[in-house]
């Protein structure tokens, strides 16, 4: 508990200085890895709605992809969210390299797998958005 005590404490200390320690954390949690993203990565924003009654069942069938994404050597970031206005909105993070390194995950089989099962899940399959990385990153 005295633990627990300090280090809020210390996150206290260093919120007052304007300094975070949030991305610290967060790296070391889940393995963001952001001097590894180079400049202009290829970055996916992407959502799915579930049918109508659809909503935990898309859920169960979404929720393994974290790890299973998150442990593919070449996925930099990925975040699953859910809205939490309209459950079983579900909104995709994804950073890589190269477009390259994104087509291979899609060639996954996990990855067919969860597009295999979408149409009885999933209004309009997935909505996607190709996106580059700007800002601070190490030249490619």
């Amino acid at each position: 508990m005295r633990k627990t005590f300090t280090a809020l404490l210390a996150l206290a200390a260093f919120a007052a200085a304007g300094v975070s320690a949030a991305p610290t954390l967060a790296r070391e949690r889940f393995g963001v890895r952001y001097e590894q993203i180079p400049a202009g990565a290829y970055s996916i924003v992407a959502h799915v709605q579930a049918k109508p009654g659809q909503e935990a069942a898309l859920r169960e069938v979404t929720l393994p992809l974290v790890d299973l994404v998150r442990g593919d050597p070449k996925n930099l970031v990925y975040f699953l969210q859910e809205d939490r206005a309209r459950p079983g909105h579900f909104i995709f993070y994804e950073v890589f390299a190269t477009q390259a390194d994104f087509e291979a995950h899609n060639a996954m089989p996990y990855v067919k797998d969860w597009f295999d099962k979408l149409p009885a899940l999933a209004e309009g399959g997935v909505q996607v958005m190709r996106m580059e990385v700007l800002g601070h990153g190490r030249p490619r």
